[in-house]
This record gives structure tokens, sequence and C-alpha cells, in this order.
């Protein structure tokens, strides 16, 4: 009876794209058509500079960064990414995993996955982090291991976009802590976020890795602010 009334209820209220809020056509699923050919892929890879990159120069030695999607204030990957992070929909990652890993057309030797963390506070208020299911579908990708576990956020802040560069970088001292240094020296990791703004959290991050020796960091978000 419960699956009878479920699929009434489909019928009654169709799910709507998180892209536009339309109802969702035959073979949809989570984005309709018209915004998944819409949406403002990067097309950057693995081998050529681009602004991602220019982005961390002089702050960290990352080896290369790159994003899925272009973010801007007013458009369809904004709708999608709130849906993602507060509105309890984190199947978004797994959706945007599983087209953009395809898109990589470089084997990069990566050892391991690790998404951006949240603090416990905030994880146990969203119940999920909203980078783990696409950076898990990356790691599928590169038959990599993932973990969640080896950057540890020490303060539950409030964002850091609208301060200075100055102040951001004040604020992510000592922001991430690395839990299992021994673990990743020498390793390839693979460092993973919902957007890069500033780069003001990527560089925390990439701060915190760094202090295991030897580890190579590559940077991939879902969408960057162009």
């Amino acid at each position: 009876m419960s699956n009878i009334l479920n699929h009434i209820n489909k019928i009654l209220i169709p799910l709507g794209c998180f892209g536009c809020n339309t109802p969702l056509g035959k073979g949809e699923r989570l984005i309709c058509t018209v915004c998944r050919n819409q949406l403002p892929l990067t097309e950057y890879n693995f081998t050529d500079e681009n602004p991602i990159d220019r982005i961390f120069y002089g702050r960290i030695d990352i080896k290369k960064a790159n994003s899925f999607l272009f973010y801007t204030q007013n458009g369809i990957v904004k709708n999608i990414i709130h849906h993602l992070k507060y509105k309890n929909q984190a199947q978004l990652g797994t959706f945007f995993g599983l087209w953009y890993a395809p898109l990589i057309k470089e084997r990069l030797e990566i050892d391991i996955v690790v998404p951006v963390p949240l603090h416990k506070r905030k994880l146990r208020k969203r119940g999920y982090n909203q980078v783990s299911l696409f950076a898990q579908e990356l790691a599928n990708h590169f038959k990599a291991e993932f973990n969640e576990n080896i950057l540890l956020k020490t303060a539950n802040t409030k964002t850091l976009t609208k301060k200075n560069r100055f102040s951001r970088w004040k604020a992510n001292q000592e922001l991430y802590q690395l839990i299992e240094k021994k673990y990743i020296e020498n390793k390839t990791i693979l460092l993973v976020d919902d957007v890069i703004t500033t780069g003001a959290t990527i560089e925390a991050c990439a701060t915190a890795l760094k202090k295991a020796k030897g580890v190579v960091i590559y940077v991939v978000t879902i969408a960057v602010v162009p």
C-alpha cells in the first residue's frame, strides 16, 4: 500500500529539477535535460595550466587544481549546490561524480582521496558531508582509497569568503589538523571540496597535509567562482 501511495504522490507532486524546479520528465533524474545542457562546464584538464592553478601560486604548493563547473551568484549551479549543502540532497554529489569522472582523461596516480571535512557540530546538524559522495566517485575512478579521517576541522567557523585575504589567512591557521601524518607520507592526495571562491579553505587543508613529508596534492572541486 505504501508503495502505491508513494507512486500516486509522485504523480500528483512530480519531483522537481534541482536546477530550475520544473517537474522532471520521463527518464530525467535530479536535473532536467535543459539544465544539464546549460550547466557551465569548465572543460579544464589536469595537463594545461588554468585559472584555478593560478589561485594558489605563491600560497601553497599544489601539483594541479581543477573544477567541474563554473559557479555564479545567479544560476543553475548555485541552485544545485544549495540543495546539495542545505536541503539534504547528498545524492547530487554522486550524480556529479558519475558525470565528471569519465571526463577526466588523464590517468593520475592518486593514492588517497580526501574530502574537505566539516566540523563535527556542523556534520551532526547536517547529517552528511556534502562533498563525500562526489569524492567517493572520484576515488572509484582513480582506483584510490577514500579517507574522511585524515583531516579534522578544529573550529566551527562561519564562511570566510567575505573577509579580506589576510583575515582569512589568520582565521585559517590551524583550522584543519592532520590526524594521520605517517599514514600519508610520500602519498599523492586528491583533495576535494564543493566550491572554490578565494582558495582559502583549500590552502588551509593543503597546509595541514603538507606537514607530512613527501606529500603531493591535487585539487578537485565541484565548482569554481570565475
